[in-house]
């Protein structure tokens, strides 16, 4: 497994700004899975979900980024997945506690809610922050586990 692998996926309101992501990964030196969608066509978010969520499972990747419209659906969708902690973000402060305090290992991100600036901003603050760990926040993700 490999902190310097992405998966990432959208939906058909997402795909726009999953490409940006994309880009902005690649230019960053990360190897980026991508699951689509690559187009407007209208497409069931789940399944996009699912596929990230088996990258993080099957060891392909450490840490996903998934694109909706609202992010709110994608999120729940990776949620159902065992071993997924997906964390719906809107800025650099919900990302950073998504991973120091909840160990998030997908964020979700809302197209029609954010600018492609932040999320850019929110992926990269994903990524960089490490799990805080501790009793407490080790204890609370055991409880989900």
């Amino acid at each position: 497994m490999t902190a310097r692998t992405v998966a990432l996926a959208s939906d058909h309101a997402g795909y726009e700004l999953k490409a940006q992501i994309a880009a902005s990964l690649t230019g960053a030196g990360y190897t980026v899975l991508d699951f689509g969608t690559n187009g407007p066509e209208s497409v069931d978010y789940p399944d996009f979900a699912a596929a990230v969520a088996a990258a993080i499972t099957d060891g392909r990747a450490e840490r996903g980024v998934l694109v909706c419209g609202s992010g709110i659906g994608i999120s729940i969708a990776a949620n159902r997945h065992p071993g997924i902690r997906a964390a719906l973000v809107h800025d650099v402060t919900t990302a950073r506690l998504s991973r120091e305090h909840n160990d998030a290992n997908v964020i979700a991100l809302g197209a029609r809610i954010i600018g492609a600036e932040i999320a850019k901003d929110c992926v990269n603050t994903f990524l960089a922050t490490e799990f805080e760990g501790g009793e407490r926040h080790s204890r609370r993700i055991a409880k989900m586990g």
